[in-house]
């Protein structure tokens, strides 16, 4: 059963279109969803000729279970970065200064008025190589946000202060996933 991208004018959306994931594209509908089930958003940002893009999605958002997780932790939205550069360079820049880095396929969770409170790039289902795994993940966000949701809510209130002071030639340094809240 296809879900909300069978019908987007991207390639790379389409290619997502088949997924058990309950995927929105970028718009109102994805945020007032959120709004109305108090749920963070799963912002997954990629393009059609990315390998690691095609390897988490085949990995995670065509697994049923991690699709499970997704569809009850988030409202997850798909976004072509070819199609929105402006959304990808607004949440590249968040992911660098979280992270250090930068890259595809970016994974931002945030709150439902596009605060992020978490960044990565490639995220393989199960943790190993040192990184966590979608279905260690999903759980940990489900859980801060609902019993510790004052974290994500102090660091996104964090990360927005030095994306401003950026906007404005301000050097904004560097900030942690752990700088406060901890998933």
């Amino acid at each position: 059963m296809a879900n909300r991208l069978a019908n987007e004018a991207s390639p790379y959306l389409r290619q997502h279109a088949d997924n058990p994931v309950d995927w929105y594209p970028w718009g109102a509908e994805a945020f007032e969803k959120a709004q109305r089930e108090d749920k963070p958003i799963l912002l997954s940002i990629g393009y059609s000729t990315c390998h690691w893009c095609h390897v988490m999605a085949h990995e995670s958002f065509e697994d049923p279970e991690v699709a499970m997780l997704m569809n009850d932790a988030f409202v997850s939205i798909k976004v072509d970065r070819e199609e929105r550069p402006d959304i990808d360079n607004i949440y590249m820049n968040v992911c660098q200064m979280m992270t250090g880095g930068g890259g595809w396929p970016l994974t931002i969770v945030m709150t439902p008025d596009k605060r992020p409170f978490f960044a990565a790039t490639y995220i393989p289902r199960e943790t190993r190589s040192g990184l966590v795994g979608m279905t260690e993940l999903i759980p940990s966000v489900k859980d801060l946000w609902a019993n510790r949701r004052g974290e994500a809510l102090n660091l996104s209130g964090r990360i927005a202060r030095l994306l401003q002071q950026a906007s404005h030639g301000t050097p904004s340094g560097r900030l942690e996933n752990d700088a406060g809240a901890r998933v």
